[in-house]
């Protein structure tokens, strides 16, 4: 949505993962697992896949990314959205045709033999399917990980947990959490390391950050509400249009010289919004919420995710025994940790 765009205004702080060691994180579950399906394919963009032809990228990244965290001693729950807002259609349709499109370059690719090329495409073409929700579940279990069942927005179930000071922060790659009220965002949290630029033999390093959303505020000089109206004018999945020709840095400036996005459509005539702004701003202001949630961190069941995964899902058994065995020690001491604390407290 346009308010990923906020990092255009401001800044996150660089950290390392060891700084969060014993911290508890909310992670928005379809945001990571799109990540997984785009990044781990094969040389010419094809997706992982058992001898059944069922997909397992989605996995191999649950497995050993979460594996990583977890020896990092990090707890972690992931939080799945619900049913997708009426409001949010426009925007289903526009990222179903991005797919149509992508999935056209990549035939032409694959027919050229532009294998790097079809790998940068192919990414554009994930598609999350109910089977793939289904694996990601049982695994996220079967790793003593909670999984929270949001009744729509997954990013405004994470925020409420935040609030409700059950985690520490909300991890995903888009900035939604801070409008639905998290006091603070991770990002990058399953990107971070040396990753190869497309199409190029050039690295980058790509660091954890941490948003909070009280420095974001105290530093636009804006309030919560404002920010919201501020990303309504960029577009947000609610109105993925926004008003044409306006970006971050144009939207920042209406809403700080007028104050209210009302007034900006009153007093600016190259402003028009063809939506129901009350609408939206509910969205993210008071949004709808699960009361019924636990969340209960176990201990990894290395026997269950080693059926799962090697006899079901064609897995190398000794591989993940050996990264099972070393996640369950950090996961063990945050565990121990969690009972220290609470007899102490």
């Amino acid at each position: 949505m346009g308010v990923k765009k906020i990092s255009d205004l401001f800044k996150g702080t660089p950290i390392e993962l060891d700084q969060l060691r014993q911290k508890k994180l909310a992670v928005d579950a379809l945001n990571i697992i799109y990540q997984f399906l785009a990044s781990i394919r094969g040389y010419d963009g094809s997706l992982l896949s058992d001898s059944e032809g069922f997909v397992t990228s989605h996995l191999s990244g649950l497995l050993y990314r979460n594996a990583r965290l977890l020896e990092k001693g990090i707890q972690l729950s992931y939080v799945f959205d619900g049913k997708p807002s009426k409001l949010k259609r426009e925007e289903i349709k526009r990222r179903a045709e991005v797919k149509r499109k992508a999935r056209e370059e990549l035939e032409e690719a694959l027919e050229r033999g532009d294998m790097e090329r079809a790998r940068t495409v192919a990414q554009r073409t994930s598609v999350v399917t109910s089977s793939m929700i289904d694996d990601s579940k049982k695994l996220l279990r079967l790793m003593g990980i909670p999984v929270i069942e949001a009744p729509t927005e997954g990013e405004a179930q994470a925020a409420y947990l935040v609030q409700k000071k059950k985690v520490w922060a909300v991890a995903s790659q888009d900035f939604d959490s801070l409008l639905f009220g998290s006091s603070t965002l991770v990002r990058n949290l399953t990107l971070s390391g040396r990753r190869k630029l497309p199409r190029s033999n050039r690295y980058i390093t790509v660091n954890v950050e941490v948003f909070h959303q009280h420095e974001l505020l105290q530093a636009l000089g804006l309030t919560k509400e404002q920010l919201v109206d501020m990303s309504i004018l960029i577009g947000t999945d609610f109105n993925p249009d926004g008003v044409k020709g306006i970006g971050p840095k144009t939207a920042y400036k209406l809403i700080n010289k007028h104050g209210t996005l009302e007034d900006v459509i009153s007093n600016e005539e190259a402003v028009v919004l063809d939506v129901d702004i009350d609408a939206i701003r509910d969205v993210f202001l008071s949004p709808e919420i699960n009361d019924e949630y636990t969340l209960d961190f176990k201990p990894i069941d290395v026997e269950g995710v080693t059926e799962f995964l090697c006899e079901e899902r064609g897995f190398n058994k000794d591989r993940v025994v050996s990264t099972l065995n070393k996640a369950r020690k950090g996961q063990d001491s945050a565990l121990k940790q969690k009972s220290l604390d609470a007899f102490f407290s």
